[in-house]
């Protein structure tokens, strides 16, 4: 008795290495398999070139129409919308309190531009796209379709992941640029309309304050951000297991490791792209 006694209590005490051990081991793997998609995306480009129009008319708009469903531009133009809606009520609430309304033009043109546009774009990719990655991945892996693949002599990372990748890279470009017309829209719709902002002076800031050299850094971090769900998602779908129950189980921590990396990466980006101490062009400060 004393011998089992011992035995469980050293294997509860080991459950927290063997947790740590686990943790690490899945870890490498999604590491391995992120190195591996990046490395396999020449091969995707030109052996599967038919799979990635595939994938983009997927990403672009869902079942091949706008009205099915809404499709991914839909859902960013509508979220753009609403997030920039927000924030020109709180501009101009809080630059009303120190009288310096006039500058409402150029705060929507830094924070739409900077940082609004990319992170509604890439959490609206996360939640639809690559929710949607992981369960047609996973579901393939559980019925063992992925091991058939490679049975057939087909690589199955650049076929199944590669390819998501360069279409959810490509496809960001426009929707993204859809998103941030939204965005500037909203704003200045709340702003001038709704609040009685003179139109000239807020244009007047808006057009002074944005540059093409925020728009370019605001859509390279639209790529990177929609190349980091896409690589995410795919691979929490290629090793789920525990079959459909495990799939969605999958796709859930997808998407949380997807948001939580978007917003350490917005941070790294705007302070590597920006500066500690960003500038805004036209004005002086």
């Amino acid at each position: 008795m004393a011998l089992i006694d011992f035995r469980i209590r050293a294997h509860r005490a080991a459950r927290p290495i063997r947790s740590i051990g686990d943790s690490l081991v899945s870890l490498g793997q999604h590491v391995t398999f992120y190195v591996r998609t990046v490395a396999s995306i020449p091969f995707a480009l030109t052996k599967y070139r038919k799979h990635v129009l595939g994938q983009i008319s997927e990403v672009s708009f869902g079942t091949n129409s706008l009205l099915s469903g809404g499709g991914t531009i839909g859902i960013v133009f509508a979220m753009s919308l609403a997030a920039a809606m927000m924030l020109g009520v709180e501009t101009h609430r809080g630059l009303e309190l120190v009288g310096m309304t006039s500058l409402s033009g150029m705060l929507s043109a830094v924070a739409n531009t900077r940082e609004l546009a990319p992170v509604v774009v890439a959490i609206a990719l996360a939640a639809k796209v690559g929710t949607g990655f992981t369960a047609q991945i996973g579901a393939m892996r559980i019925s063992d379709e992925i091991d058939a693949l490679d049975s057939m002599a087909i690589r199955s990372i650049p076929f199944l992941a590669g390819t998501r990748v360069i279409a959810a890279m490509i496809c960001v470009i426009p929707i993204y640029m859809i998103g941030l017309l939204a965005s500037y829209l909203s704003t200045r719709l709340v702003v001038v309309f709704f609040n009685g902002a003179s139109a000239g002076t807020y244009d007047y800031f808006f057009h002074l304050a944005i540059s093409p050299q925020d728009l370019l850094y605001s859509g390279l971090k639209a790529i990177v951000f929609a190349a980091v769900v896409a690589l995410v998602h795919c691979a929490y779908g290629f090793y789920a297991s525990g079959g459909p129950a495990g799939v969605g189980q999958a796709a859930g921590r997808a998407l949380r490791t997807a948001i939580l990396a978007i917003g350490i990466l917005d941070v790294l980006m705007t302070f590597g792209l920006w500066g500690l101490v960003p500038e805004i062009p036209g004005m002086g400060v």
